[in-house]
C-alpha cells in the first residue's frame, strides 16, 4: 500500500536499545502540534532549543528532554520537524510514542521515509540520500570520506552541470525544428552536437573508473593463493587478528573459500582463505582447487603467498590473473631460508612482517582507488550513465533534428534519473530566454 504523504510521521531517530539518550524526530504538519500537546507550550521558538517537561494526556510525567522546532521548508525533510532529545529508557520512549500515536494519530515512519521526504521536498538529490545510507553503514575511513563527498553533492552537482549543457543542446534543436521561419542562429543542431560532444566525452572518462567508488563502498576483494601448506590461512588469521580459518599441518585442510572483512589501513578488504593449489588427490579437494583459481581470477587483488623454506616451486595460476594486482608474500622467516627471494618476508606463526604485509594492501588499494572526487557509488549510476552515453553516440549520427533532439532527451531522462529529476519544462525556459523568440 502506498504512504500517505499528507501524514505526520515519527520515529526514533537514534539507536535502538538502553543509552544515555534517545531522539525521537516528527515531520509533517502536526510536528508543532506534538510539542504543544507533549510541553503546554504554544511560544516556541523555530531553531532554539528548549529544556522542558513532557506529560502525556492524563497530566502524568514522561520525561524532561530538550525540545526543538524547525519549521517548514527551512528543516532536513522541508516540512516541520519536531525533535524530542530524551533519557534512553526504554520505557520512557515508549510512553511518548504512545501519546504520539495514541492521542495524536501519527503514523510510524517507514524505513528511509524521512529521507525520502527530503528528496521529495528538494532538500536533497537521490545520490545525496544514498549518501546518507552509506554514512551510516561507513566502516572504514575511506568509506566515511567518500560518503561525506557524495553527501556534499560533488557527484550530483556533475550530474547537474551535464543536464545543463544537454539542456541547451535539446534547445538548440528544438529552435531548428520549431522556429525555423523565425530569425535563429544558423546550424543549431551543429552547435548542439558540439555541446553534446564535450558531455559525452566527459561521461566516458567517469565510466572509466575501473569500478572505484563501489570497491570502497563494498571492499576491495582480495585472494589468498598458495600451494598447500605454504601459511595462508595462518596469515589470514594474522591480519584478522583472530581465528577465522582452521590452521593445520596436514596439506588440503583448506577445502572452500573462507571469507573475512577487514579494515586495513582505511580500507575495506574482503580477504579470502583459499585452498591450496596443486594436483588434487581426490575429488572434494578439487572442487577446492578449482574455487581457489576461480576466486583468484575474479578477486581485485591477489596475495600470491609461497613457502620461504621450500623456495620456488611452480604453480599454475589461472590466466585470469595476468595483469591483476598482487603481492608476493614468502612465508617461515622464523626458520632457515636457503635462499633470499624477492618479495615480502613475514612469518604468519610470530608476526614477523605482517605490518608491512597491510601496508603493501594499503598501498596498491590506494593506488586502485584514489582518483575521482566524485565516483560512482552504485550499479544504478554506472547504468544510468551507460543508458545516457549510448543515447549521446546516437544523438551525434542522427541525420534528422527530430531524431537528434529524441536521444537528447533520452540521455537527460537517464541522467535526471540519478539524482531524481526528469524536468522538460527547462528546455522551454532556455528556448525563450536566450531567443527572444514570439516578440
Amino acid at each position: 500500500m502506498p504512504m500517505d504523504r499528507s501524514q505526520t510521521i515519527f520515529a526514533l531517530a537514534s539507536a535502538p536499545g538502553k543509552a544515555g539518550v534517545a531522539i525521537v524526530r516528527v515531520s509533517g504538519a502536526k510536528a508543532g502540534l506534538s510539542i504543544n500537546l507533549l510541553t503546554g507550550k504554544k511560544d516556541i521558538v523555530p531553531r532554539q532549543a528548549r529544556f522542558l517537561s513532557l506529560y502525556d494526556t492524563g497530566g502524568v510525567l514522561i520525561d524532561r528532554a530538550l525540545v526543538l522546532f524547525f519549521q517548514a521548508p527551512k528543516s532536513f525533510t522541508g516540512e516541520d520537524v519536531a525533535e524530542f532529545h530524551l533519557h534512553g529508557g526504554r520505557a520512557v520512549v515508549d510512553a511518548l510514542c504512545s501519546v504520539l500515536t495514541g492521542d495524536l494519530g501519527l503514523r510510524p515512519a517507514e524505513p528511509g521515509e524521512f529521507t525520502r521526504r527530503a528528496v521529495e521536498n528538494g532538500k536533497l538529490d537521490l545520490t545525496q540520500a544514498e549518501a546518507i545510507a552509506d554514512l551510516v553503514d561507513a566502516e572504514t575511513e575511506a568509506q566515511r570520506r567518500q560518503a561525506v563527498r557524495q553527501y556534499e553533492g560533488v557527484f550530483g552537482q556533475k550530474i547537474e552541470e551535464w543536464r545543463d549543457v544537454l539542456v541547451r543542446a535539446l534547445a538548440l534543436a528544438e529552435v531548428d525544428i520549431d522556429f525555423s521561419d523565425e530569425e535563429v542562429p544558423e546550424d543549431s543542431v551543429g552547435g548542439g552536437r558540439i555541446l553534446c560532444a564535450e558531455v559525452r566525452e566527459a561521461i566516458s572518462a567517469q565510466l572509466a573508473d575501473r569500478r572505484r567508488g563501489e570497491l570502497i563502498r563494498e571492499g576491495l576483494q582480495v585472494a589468498v593463493i598458495g600451494p598447500p601448506n605454504a601459511g595462508k590461512s595462518s596469515l589470514v588469521n594474522a591480519l584478522a587478528r583472530r581465528d577465522v580459518a582452521i590452521v593445520s599441518s596436514i596439506p588440503g585442510t583448506t577445502r572452500d573459500v573462507i571469507e573475512v572483512r577487514l579494515n586495513l589501513d582505511g580500507y575495506a578488504v574482503v580477504l579470502a582463505d583459499t585452498a591450496g593449489l596443486r594436483d588434487p588427490t581426490e575429488e572434494i579437494e578439487a572442487e577446492g582447487v578449482r574455487r581457489a583459481l576461480q576466486r583468484a581470477g575474479e578477486a581485485d587483488m591477489v596475495v600470491l603467498l609461497r613457502d620461504g623454506v621450500l623456495g620456488e616451486n611452480p604453480i599454475n595460476l589461472p590466466e585470469s590473473m595476468v595483469n591483476k594486482p598482487y603481492i608476493t608474500v614468502w612465508n617461515k622467516s622464523d626458520l632457515f631460508w636457503p635462499v633470499p627471494q624477492e618479495g615480502l618476508r613475514v612469518s604468519a606463526t610470530t608476526g614477523e612482517g605482517i605490518d608491512a604485509v597491510v601496508a603493501a594492501i594499503a598501498a596498491k588499494a590506494k593506488e586502485m582507488l584514489g582518483g575521482s572526487a566524485a565516483p560512482l557509488t552504485r550499479p544504478r549510476h554506472r547504468y544510468c550513465l551507460e543508458e545516457a552515453l549510448s543515447a549521446l553516440v546516437r544523438a551525434q549520427t542522427a541525420k534528422e533534428p527530430e531524431l537528434f533532439a529524441e536521444d537528447v532527451r533520452l540521455a537527460l531522462r537517464a541522467l535526471g534519473r540519478i539524482v531524481g529529476k526528469v524536468d522538460v519544462e527547462d528546455v522551454l525556459d532556455i528556448v525563450f530566454r536566450d531567443f527572444c523568440i514570439g516578440k
